[in-house]
This record gives structure tokens, C-alpha cells and sequence, in this order.
């Protein structure tokens, strides 16, 4: 999977899986393997390592990366939608389907 519509800092929301109806902001996207990172959302717990004196080991809770199909684009007036692309301008936009605002 080699590009992407939903781009670092959109806000989506989870449309499948254990976390479904969650909001939240993309933090980091792996386009080789189609998946994206949401913050405050699929957390799993880790056990981690001491790194030094100061550092503290022990289990910790991050974000687990989801399926790119998973999530959809927030809009602005709470709902989820699709996203285009049209040319405004002179400049190529990206757009919400369903409501036609630009993002």
C-alpha cells in the first residue's frame, strides 16, 4: 500500500474492532504496511526495560497500531466521511465526501 488519503494529525474515529466509535488524532502512519497509529486508542500494555538509573522499567501502556481501513475522517460537524480530491485554484484539495468541506 503505497499512499494514503488520511494524513498525519486528522482526527478519525474507529469504525472497527475493539475500540469502535473511539476519536481520536493520527500520531505516526506506516504506508508499507497500511496501518496507522491513533492516539488514546487500541492501547496495549508493554513490558519494558530499565535504560538507566533515572529511567523506570516495568509495564507501560501504548498505542498499538490499527488497519488504515479501520478508521475514517472526522468531519467537522462530528460525522465520518470518505475523502476526494478536487482542484481548487489551481491547487489539488483534499475534500469530505459527504459533506463537500474541504480539509
Amino acid at each position: 500500500m503505497a499512499s494514503t488519503r488520511i494524513k498525519k494529525n486528522d482526527t478519525v474515529k474507529v469504525i472497527a474492532g475493539k475500540d469502535k466509535g473511539k476519536t481520536g488524532k493520527v500520531v505516526k502512519i506506516d504506508r508499507t504496511a497500511g496501518r496507522v497509529v491513533v492516539q488514546g486508542v487500541n492501547m496495549v500494555k508493554k513490558a519494558m526495560k530499565k535504560r538507566s538509573q533515572q529511567d523506570k522499567g516495568g509495564i507501560i501502556e501504548i498505542e498499538a497500531p490499527l488497519h488504515i481501513s479501520n478508521v475514517a475522517i472526522v468531519t467537522k460537524d462530528g460525522s465520518t466521511s470518505r475523502i476526494g480530491y478536487k482542484f481548487e485554484d489551481g491547487k489539488k484539495v483534499r475534500f469530505a465526501k459527504k459533506t463537500g468541506e474541504v480539509l
